[in-house]
């Protein structure tokens, strides 16, 4: 995005910080971004492409440890057919139905199965030895960059009224400049940055939701070569 249009982004948010707290328009997790969007007047976007021209927007609520998904990414990454791996390693979902929704740590889960990284790649591997599903590092890092190479990121003090939350937006930062192989590798050890497998059975074949690669919230600036404090 051109400094100019971030600019502008920065002094809307000036004007949102003026108007104190405000009410979410939107209940659930999914409201405070949903409430700076709108405040901002941008379209939701649940496209891969950034939200404002080159930078991501994104926000968050002060002090909250939950995850936030970077983006969703499978590029012909089973080595096991999902199917096969579904009957084989799936639990029932809340439908009923035999699925793979797991989040995936260093840890093996419950059926055996856990990440494995090296230097060039990460991985859904079973306790025997088996590789489920396999990601090149260099993949992941294009496409960290081409969906959250750059991240405004806006925080907000919250507070609960009457079962409603609201917000007041009153911090930004710029993450920039994208991320390295080492960082991702770094990240994934240490546990701050999982993977998402979303699938089940649809009878002939498994049903994908596409691959979700997630972080820990207060970790997403870990992930990046450059943070800047923007003042508003």
């Amino acid at each position: 995005m051109k400094k100019i249009a971030l600019n502008q982004i920065i002094q809307k948010l000036s004007k949102i910080k003026k108007m104190g707290y405000v009410k979410s328009k939107r209940n659930g997790p999914t409201g405070i971004g949903y409430t700076l969007e709108t405040l901002l007047k941008i379209k939701e976007n649940n496209i891969s492409s950034p939200d404002l021209g080159e930078i991501e927007l994104k926000s968050q609520r002060e002090k909250h440890s939950g995850m936030t998904t970077l983006f969703t990414f499978n590029n012909k990454a089973w080595k096991t057919d999902p199917l096969v791996a579904v009957k084989k390693y799936g639990s029932k979902d809340k439908d009923n139905r035999i699925g793979l929704y797991y989040t995936m740590g260093m840890k093996p889960n419950s059926t055996g199965l856990f990440l494995f990284v090296d230097e060039k790649a990460i991985s859904v591997r079973h306790i025997d030895g088996k590789i489920i599903a396999i990601w090149q590092l260099s993949e992941i890092e294009k496409r960290f960059e081409a969906k959250v190479k750059n991240v405004l990121l806006v925080k907000a003090k919250v507070e609960e009224r009457d079962g409603v939350e609201y917000f007041l937006f009153d911090r930004a930062r710029l993450l920039s400049h994208g991320t390295t192989q080492a960082i991702l590798k770094n990240q994934f050890e240490n546990g701050n940055l999982l993977v998402d497998l979303r699938l089940h059975d649809a009878g002939t074949m498994a049903r994908n939701h596409g691959t979700g690669f997630r972080v820990y919230e207060n970790k997403l600036e870990d992930l990046y070569e450059k943070v800047e404090e923007i003042a508003f």
